[in-house]
């Protein structure tokens, strides 16, 4: 699966920012699903939330991996290629997230 992406050295082991999308939880916004940024840790919510930050914070930063976070999905996608990647490990959750939509 991540046979064409080249920025799997940008894979660490990251601790989550928040328990939610991090600026939604600021805004007193909703999210759908949250990302994890697997270069820093930053939680941000989905494509189909109102906000999008996940991708926000890809184009802030070009981190380029994310994670599927909630839940936890176990696959990772890479904004630059485009692309699901295979992720080495999946980042444990620290606690109950709480759930909006």
């Amino acid at each position: 699966m991540s046979y064409g992406c080249t920025h799997m050295e940008t894979i660490r082991p990251v601790v989550p920012s928040a328990k939610g999308c991090e600026e939604c939880l600021k805004m007193g916004s909703e999210w759908v699903h949250l990302r994890l940024c697997r270069s820093c840790g930053h939680v941000g919510c989905c494509d189909d939330s109102p906000h999008r930050h996940a991708t926000a914070h890809f184009h802030a930063t070009r981190h380029p991996i994310i994670e599927g976070y909630d839940p936890p999905e176990g696959w990772g996608w890479c904004f630059v290629d485009e692309m699901m990647v295979d992720l080495p490990d999946q980042t444990p959750q620290s606690g109950p997230i709480p759930r909006y939509i």
